[in-house]
């Protein structure tokens, strides 16, 4: 279990409490005292590229849920999340057909109007032709960040060398703006602070541990949360651009932890922005509320 005390997330709480009881008055969350909220534009370490701070997500259950929604459903909270702000937007070449839905819920969008990221599976193929086939998936010309995806050893960034070289090519011909990995277990995260070629990283993150980082990747134990952190820190303090998920413990957590774990990221981790999953109009609400308090 995390070595975060009870009585520090008693009084993270308390303070949000207050926060949200001043700001009730006014009938909005929208407008926090240090100037940021959900849909807040931040700009992710030397990468240059803004995004706002929080993103949907198309990856539950591997892009299950989002694909139950049907495509006409599934168009309808994407504009949702559009229409209160959010223009960030999180897709992946494992997520199946959440690619090719996305890119159509986001047709008749201007594309300079909000941010893509996707995720490429590295291992065998041709990574080119595979981020040619996902531009074609999205129905877009160009991602803002694309990540190396699942990276989960310690040996990640010399046996991803092709997938990088390939990113960098794709970067120079603007089909893509930015990169970096995404990174599961502390002996792939380790790894990523030094690493030269990252820009981005994307890092799993929320209070409890819950589908976090541990010493031995798919162990099933709870992650560490302060090595995790501190690893974060490392990132930013390199000039990396950090991305989080994992902020609803996979779904497992109710309405309070989902709380606190937006405010643990934000407030005490130092993450840039968060991913989250949704299936309905009302946890879109409920994530940028959460948001939007972690900054009060």
């Amino acid at each position: 279990m995390s070595t975060y005390s009870r009585r520090e997330f008693i009084k993270t709480g308390v303070a949000a409490g207050m926060a949200a009881g001043a700001l009730a008055g006014a009938g909005s969350l929208a407008e926090a005292a240090a100037g940021q909220a959900a849909t807040s534009w931040v700009t992710l370490g030397k990468s240059g590229i803004e995004v706002t701070r929080l993103a949907l997500g198309t990856g539950s259950s591997n892009g299950i849920e989002q694909q139950r929604l049907g495509q006409e459903g599934f168009t309808r909270l994407v504009r949702y999340a559009y229409d209160r702000g959010i223009r960030f937007f999180e897709t992946a070449e494992a997520y199946g057909e959440s690619q090719q839905m996305l890119g159509k819920a986001l047709q008749g969008i201007p594309r300079e109007d909000y941010k893509l990221m996707s995720k490429i599976t590295t291992g065998s193929g041709d990574p080119t032709a595979r981020l040619d086939r996902m531009l074609r998936d999205s129905n877009t010309e160009y991602f803002d960040i694309m990540l190396l995806h699942w990276q989960h050893t310690a040996t990640w960034p010399e046996d991803t060398k092709r997938y990088q070289e390939a990113l960098l090519k794709a970067q120079a011909q603007k089909k893509i703006l930015s990169h970096g990995a995404s990174v599961h277990g502390l002996p792939a995260l380790d790894q990523v602070a030094g690493d030269k070629w990252m820009q981005i990283a994307m890092i799993r993150m929320n209070h409890k541990g819950v589908r976090m980082d541990a010493a031995v990747f798919g162990s099933g134990a709870l992650g560490d949360v302060p090595a995790v952190v501190k690893q974060v820190q490392l990132a930013k303090a390199a000039g990396l651009g950090v991305i989080s998920m994992k902020l609803a413990g996979a779904g497992s957590f109710d309405h309070q932890d989902r709380r606190k774990a937006m405010r643990f990221a934000f407030r005490h981790a130092g993450v840039d922005a968060v991913t989250v999953g949704y299936k309905s109009t009302a946890e879109v609400d409920e994530a940028i509320e959460n948001v939007n308090l972690a900054f009060a």
